[in-house]
């Protein structure tokens, strides 16, 4: 299996898990603060990558990498979680989908702009079509508008499709376990502080649902997502695998009606076959990244 093969199965885990991340954000804001969720959810994931790194025995990252590692950190662990969680009380699920189908885009252009990254125009095309399926699937289910809520969610969007790009080039030679684990470890002064300023007096008028949708984006949309979405970046491209995330809303819409039991409608099923031609096309097109990535090796005796 090549890499840019193993880049493409990476890259699904972490969408896959992703998918659930904005429901499950939206669970955790009904009854939890969004920046003591926020604060919270890095430390505790802050303390299994400090962890991880403990048992990996990592070597120290280089000063040049810490630079990057504070722009991932500032973008996926802090500011998208924050500014969509703050989003997501003004405005719907649903109409979140909307600016999940700009992320894709996000990341490429970040990709290309501090990965130096040239995909080809078709692979634009592609691209450009796949976010115009995704916002006219939106748009058509409809939504709460809300100025305040769109804003936030657009500026969370790009600050996660930077986040992304710049944590895919240092996986490149850290690996994805690592740079998600120091990225995590790097925001524990800030975040922990946080948590407990934010700390709720009373935990019992929190719900077990905003529990669940708490425990859900802390374990896997802050840790064990990154794992996979980091190498997938790393080994198959930041434009390409980043088109995997237009998949994100239908995938967690299917997830509703798995769990919930809600009907799928045909214009879903014709927007994700949409979606999915996109995804191919954009794969035929991409480019594999400028290096060849090996996982390393994580030990100072090295």
């Amino acid at each position: 299996m090549n890499d840019k093969t193993k880049g493409w199965l990476n890259g699904i885990a972490g969408m896959l898990i992703f998918s659930g991340s904005t429901p499950a954000t939206r669970a955790a804001v009904l009854s939890l603060d969004p920046f003591f969720v926020t604060s919270a959810r890095a430390t505790l994931a802050a303390c299994l990558g400090a962890a991880m790194l403990l048992v990996l025995r990592a070597p120290l990252p280089s000063r040049g990498d810490i630079g990057r590692l504070l722009v991932t950190a500032a973008g996926i662990v802090a500011g998208f979680p924050l500014l969509s969680g703050l989003a997501l009380q003004h405005i719907s699920s649903g109409r979140s989908v909307v600016f999940l189908g700009l992320l894709p885009m996000a990341t490429a252009l970040f990709g290309v702009l501090r990965g130096g990254e040239r995909p080809p125009a078709p692979f634009w095309l592609f691209a450009l079509l796949g976010a115009g399926v995704i916002g006219a699937f939106a748009l058509a289910r409809g939504g709460d508008s809300s100025p305040q809520g769109d804003l936030l969610m657009l500026i969370a969007i790009v600050v996660c499709g930077l986040g992304y790009a710049e944590g895919g080039v240092l996986a490149r030679h850290l690996g994805g376990v690592q740079v998600i684990c120091w990225a995590l470890v790097l925001s524990l002064p800030v975040m922990l502080p946080a948590m407990l300023w934010t700390l709720p007096g009373d935990l019992a008028p929190v719900t077990t649902v905003s529990w669940f949708g708490f425990f859900y984006v802390t374990l896997f949309s802050m840790f064990i997502g990154f794992v996979f979405w980091y190498r997938g970046l790393a080994l198959g491209g930041i434009a390409a695998i980043s088109q995997l995330q237009l998949l994100m809303p239908l995938f967690g819409l299917a997830w509703s009606a798995t769990l919930l039991h809600e009907s799928i409608s045909w214009t879903m099923l014709w927007a994700t076959a949409g979606v999915v031609l996109c995804v191919a096309g954009a794969r035929h097109f991409s480019r594999p990244p400028m290096r060849k990535i090996d996982e390393p090796a994580c030990s100072s005796e090295s």
